[in-house]
């Protein structure tokens, strides 16, 4: 940077990004001090002022970008990542407590908490979560109703589960509307939308990614296999 009106391109360069909620560059130190909301890596900020071919480089001195995005990663997906750990050690606890293990029971029980915990944020917020399911569901995009519904029929198989209430119909709904649900998530992922997820309703700003795409499969398969050994 050589004079001002550099510093101002620099600066309004860097704050184009989304994540950038502060930047001040300053010309005689050669420096740019730049404030996230969450981590944003040299590539992009490179990007915002122009590539590789720009006159402006930017890099950081003592900055490792790999520990960077996995502290970024976990910090994203925190809450959804503790949420599925305790649902998996409060269930295996469970499963401690009897004679033996019971895995089609541990599975049960996991589903029932997913459900329940899952239904419970988007409920908090249920508006905010159909309007954020309405813009990568398939359904809700076409059945704006379809997202308020979605966050009880959640509710419902939660309890199912909890009560192991009529399972071959409880496990075929869940492996039709899991099945219906990870089609809209599978599109955003592979066209790289950058939008928010509705697993935790309005609540978290979690990102669509694999995470959710996991999520949903887990359940998917979790269903198929209890009604496989119906049979």
């Amino acid at each position: 940077m050589t004079c001002g009106s550099c510093e101002e391109k620099v600066k309004s360069s860097l704050l184009s990004l989304p994540a950038v909620t502060a930047a001040e560059a300053s010309k005689d130190e050669k420096t740019v001090t730049v404030t996230m909301n969450k981590h944003v890596s040299l590539d992009t900020l490179q990007k915002a002022l122009g590539g590789k071919d720009s006159k402006y480089t930017i890099s950081a001195l003592e900055h490792n970008e790999l520990a960077e995005q996995a502290r970024s990663w976990w910090q994203t997906y925190k809450p959804v990542l503790l949420i599925f750990g305790y649902i998996t050690l409060v269930t295996f606890l469970v499963q401690l407590a009897g004679a033996q293990i019971d895995y089609m029971q541990w599975m049960r029980h996991f589903m029932a908490g997913f459900f329940l915990v899952f239904s419970f944020f988007k409920l908090l917020n249920l508006q905010g979560f159909a309007d954020s399911y309405a813009m990568y569901d398939i359904v809700a995009k076409r059945v704006r109703s379809w997202g308020y519904i979605y966050a009880f029929v959640e509710l419902f198989l939660g309890l199912a589960y909890l009560t192991d209430f009529n399972p071959l119909a409880v496990n075929i709904i869940t492996l039709v509307v899991m099945s219906v649900s990870i089609i809209g998530v599978l599109q955003s992922v592979l066209n790289r939308k950058q939008i928010q997820c509705a697993c935790l309703g309005a609540v978290f700003n979690l990102p669509m990614s694999t995470i959710t795409i996991i999520e949903d499969a887990l359940m998917i398969g979790m269903s198929a296999v209890m009604l496989f050994a119906m049979y």
